[in-house]
């Protein structure tokens, strides 16, 4: 019987690394949008503000 490391290095490659099929990270282009973020709390503000005018003018 094979010792040490020689059994398992017998039939795997010189590199036994598989390529990444999903790479960590991305570049500029794949950062979600900061206006969607801000947008529904302007919003929620907004209405917030509008019902507190209307109630204070009537």
């Amino acid at each position: 019987m094979a010792g040490g490391g020689d059994f398992y290095d017998r039939d795997r490659p010189e590199n036994p690394q598989l390529a990444e099929d999903r790479p960590r990270g991305g570049g500029p282009e794949d950062r979600p949008r900061s206006g969607g973020r801000l947008l529904v709390p302007m919003l929620i503000a907004g209405a917030v503000l509008i019902l507190i005018l209307f109630f204070v003018f009537i």
